[in-house]
């Protein structure tokens, strides 16, 4: 079984130095674009941020009237926005 295995792998790393190596370059003309793409996704998050610190600060003025738990739902909301913005941004990071 062990030389199987040595088989395999020595055709493997024939397969893998005839194939050229890849490497990924952004078109030309697109440098304004992926600044524009870095603006947008760091005033999204700046926005969610606010968005919590409101959310945060409206619960602990409304706790007191017994209120504070309907504020909840929009934690968890700007919550989810920044995961959205954070995988989109890693996606569009691991294609390029």
């Amino acid at each position: 079984m062990t030389k199987i295995d040595t088989l395999v792998g020595h055709a493997i790393q024939i397969y893998m130095e005839d194939i050229a190596p890849i490497t990924p370059t952004q078109p030309p003309g697109t440098e304004g674009l992926s600044d524009i793409l870095g603006w947008v996704k760091w005033l999204a998050l700046i926005i969610c941020v606010v968005g919590l610190i409101i959310a945060g600060a409206m619960m602990a003025i409304q706790s007191r009237r017994g209120e504070g738990g309907e504020h909840a739902g929009k934690i968890g909301m700007a919550l989810a926005g920044v995961i959205v913005i954070s995988a989109a941004t890693s996606v569009v990071g691991f294609l390029a």
